[in-house]
């Protein structure tokens, strides 16, 4: 495995810094020119097209600088200019005794992690107490394919909760969860499925029991892995609502979810399907190899191995597989974002479908931008992406 290999100095460096040149002197000089007479999609613009056809390329390379090699993580609260972070604590008492059973298989258990504020222009920078009646607020879980990227301020994928909370009054605040980061052979195996799930229940606690949120004024938001995320936790409160084993105070009163991540096992991954004919998406490196599954989903399932993916349905609610029982009744008004573009464009839409079944067409709503790769939303500079808060501030404000 060539990535064994690469991690390790002075290949690391070496790999890196002809990555680089090759970047800067052949991919990006070619790329140009070709884009200048024909484009992945005859809709975008050059500068589109470039940006789409980097971001592919850095994909494939930072792979080796290991999990949020760059941003803060789990393990502090990271100060900066307009920083407003908060520890949430470890709540063991709220897991059930099937997420107990996974946490002990993995090796993981509840801790402090920290979490974010993000604040709605010339609002205070945290949300100030008692909590109005009505009130409400995100809860922002961050996409990253479950190895990158974090919830604190300064990282890239920041737009979404900054946006969200721009758009209505009834909700000015966001607190973004600092979930712990997976990663698998060959770098340390830490912090495979449920860590993340039981991070999210942590922020969500938080916002019910310290904040004083009412459940059903929380918005669980999440892209991407974020998004998988924020089904599975919605999922486990609705599943375990006025249960006898552990005592929640109820489901979220929405869900917005962009791009996420529905099942990561193959199910989807057939002849015609998105998963294959999808192949300019940003995301390049998915489902290249029928054979070995991507990094990013065996550092998450981590023990339990790639055969969970075809049977849990908190990793992969939108599998066609009938193994995993995903049913969706009791969940929550619904605004499901995709690209039409994207490599996970079908299993987004077995969500849709699988929601609307369950709950009604009323509860849910699907955007798709036609011409959008994955995640478009949390590019600021992505064409797509005004109408498509328009349609988020419509939502927001009809429920």
């Amino acid at each position: 495995m060539l990535l064994a290999l690469y991690i390790k100095q002075p290949w690391k460096s070496f790999y890196l810094t002809c990555q680089i040149l090759a970047i800067a002197l052949v991919f990006l000089p070619i790329s140009a020119v070709r884009y200048l007479f024909v484009r992945p999609n005859p809709t975008w613009s050059w500068s589109h097209a470039m940006r789409v056809a980097l971001a592919r390329r850095l994909n494939s390379v930072i792979i080796v600088l290991g999990k949020g090699f760059s941003d803060p993580d789990y393990r502090a609260i990271e100060p900066g200019p307009g920083v407003e972070g908060v520890w949430l604590d470890e709540e063991p008492h709220l897991m059930n005794a099937e997420l107990k059973i996974w946490s002990s298989v993995a090796n993981v258990t509840s801790i402090r992690i920290p979490g974010y504020w993000y604040a709605k222009t010339g609002a205070n920078s945290k949300p100030p107490p008692p909590i109005a009646a009505g009130r409400k607020v995100f809860l922002y879980l961050h996409g990253g394919g479950f190895i990158r990227m974090s919830a604190h301020p300064r990282s890239l994928i920041s737009v979404m909760p900054r946006s969200l909370v721009e758009l209505t009054d009834d909700a000015p605040y966001a607190l973004a969860v600092e979930y712990r980061l997976s990663s698998a052979y060959p770098f340390p195996e830490e912090h495979p499925f449920p860590a993340a799930l039981i991070d999210a229940l942590a922020g969500y606690n938080f916002l019910v029991n310290t904040m004083g949120y009412n459940p059903s004024d929380i918005i669980v938001a999440g892209d991407s892995a974020g998004g998988n995320l924020a089904i599975a936790l919605t999922r486990y409160l609705v599943e375990n609502y006025e249960g006898t084993e552990v005592s929640l105070l109820g489901p979220p009163g929405h869900l917005l979810v962009c791009s996420p991540v529905t099942d990561m096992s193959s199910s989807h991954v057939v002849p015609g399907s998105s998963a294959l004919t999808n192949d300019k998406d940003i995301i390049c490196d998915f489902y290249t190899d029928p054979h070995h599954p991507p990094y990013r989903i065996l550092a998450y399932v981590g023990p339990f191995g790639i055969g969970i993916a075809s049977r849990n349905r908190f990793i992969s609610p939108a599998s066609l597989n009938p193994l995993v029982q995903a049913r969706f009744t009791g969940f929550p008004r619904t605004f499901i974002i995709a690209g039409g573009m994207e490599v996970f464009l079908d299993q987004i839409r077995s969500l849709r479908d699988k929601m609307v079944r369950d709950i009604g067409e009323r509860q849910v709503t699907y955007y798709e931008a036609a011409n959008a790769e994955h995640d478009y939303f949390v590019f600021s500079w992505h064409p797509d992406r005004p109408a498509t808060l328009r349609a988020i501030q419509e939502w927001l404000v009809s429920g």
